[in-house]
């Protein structure tokens, strides 16, 4: 498994990491931890998709993200101060395996090897790369060109069958339930997506390449 987080690392240290990393495997509808729980470990995505999200003042669940092989989470956790809690609630969406690094063992082998922080530097970089995307999205983007750019990153995380539901797609877009599906109402009408129960399949992802429903013609 190849992780692009690591892209322009050297071999060596991402070996170093992977040889401390531990395998964990999660059930469909698994927690792999929630928002408050001690934050002691990152998690390197080898299989599966996973969900990332909190719980608001109201009791309601907002979807912030889904991540898959390749990707990452916890990141935080190996900059954390002691008592450090996770700032979120992680779920397998279907059978997955990660690799997970304790903070201990990482906190050894930056000691062993200082070059090893270049790993750690890319994985925060990364966040903070995503986090600005989404800042720069929610003040400058219609709420219609979110839903197509969360459908277009979804169908290359999945291969173009997405199995959530349009409320989740919804809180990914930062939008509401009736605006997403307008918007992809209106994809099926031009045969860019098939909405199913549950799923939407992309027919057309070329088109889903492009900014917004605006350049879906």
């Amino acid at each position: 498994m190849e992780w692009e987080l690591f892209a322009g690392v050297p071999e060596e240290d991402v070996r170093r990491l992977l040889a401390i990393a531990r395998r964990r495997t999660f059930d469909r509808g698994e927690i792999v931890f929630h928002r408050g729980d001690p934050a002691d470990c990152l998690h390197l995505i080898v299989s599966g998709r996973f969900a990332v999200g909190i719980t608001t003042p109201l009791g309601a669940t907002a979807l912030l993200g889904v991540r898959g092989p390749g990707d990452a989470f916890g990141e935080l956790a190996l900059l954390a101060r002691e008592g450090a809690q996770r700032s979120a609630t992680v779920a397998a969406l279907e059978p997955a395996e990660t690799r997970s690094v304790l903070v201990g063992d990482f906190e050894r082998l930056r000691r062993e090897h200082p070059g090893i922080d270049g790993l750690l530097a890319r994985l925060l970089g990364e966040r903070v790369r995503r986090l600005s995307d989404r800042l720069t999205e929610a003040y400058y983007l219609p709420a219609d060109k979110r839903v197509v750019r969360r459908v277009a990153e979804l169908s290359e995380l999945y291969g173009g069958e997405i199995p959530l539901a349009q409320e989740q797609l919804a809180e990914l877009a930062g939008t509401s339930r009736a605006t997403t599906n307008r918007v992809l109402r209106d994809l099926e009408r031009r045969g860019v997506v098939e909405l199913r129960r549950g799923m939407v399949v992309v027919r057309d992802p070329d088109l889903l390449q492009r900014r917004g429903p605006a350049d879906v013609n």
